[in-house]
């Protein structure tokens, strides 16, 4: 599975031991330096199920400095793709991508729901 973070975000730190407690196997990939592309975005999207606001950092200063929360109400699914794949600080982190699943945050709870573990 792909394991998409920030290696300066503390969460994604968590989310990173977490997984290597849990001996689950993955590959690092850094948001910035290989930040998500338009296509991966919409694959990862539809996989998953999930509102596409769940694709996005609300917490992050680029989100708030482009007043997003305003902004994204009047956008299509298609302009907020694109705006994603713009900048990597723009996605919420960590991310995993799964055969089956895509993962946005990190919820422990979810996270031991998803991957099966007591």
């Amino acid at each position: 599975m792909l394991f998409v973070e920030y290696p300066k975000c503390s969460t994604c730190q968590k989310a990173k031991k977490w997984l290597d407690a849990h001996n689950l196997e993955y590959t690092d990939r850094h948001i910035v330096e290989d930040h998500p592309s338009y296509d991966e975005l919409k694959e990862w999207y539809e996989k998953s199920g999930l509102p596409l606001k769940r694709f996005f950092n609300t917490s992050g200063i680029l989100y708030r400095e482009m007043q997003l929360k305003e902004k994204l109400p009047g956008m299509s699914e298609e302009e907020m793709l694109k705006l994603l794949a713009t900048n990597g600080m723009l996605v919420k982190r960590p991310l995993i991508v799964g055969d089956d699943m895509v993962l946005t945050g990190f919820k422990e709870k979810e996270w031991l729901e998803k991957f099966d573990i007591d």
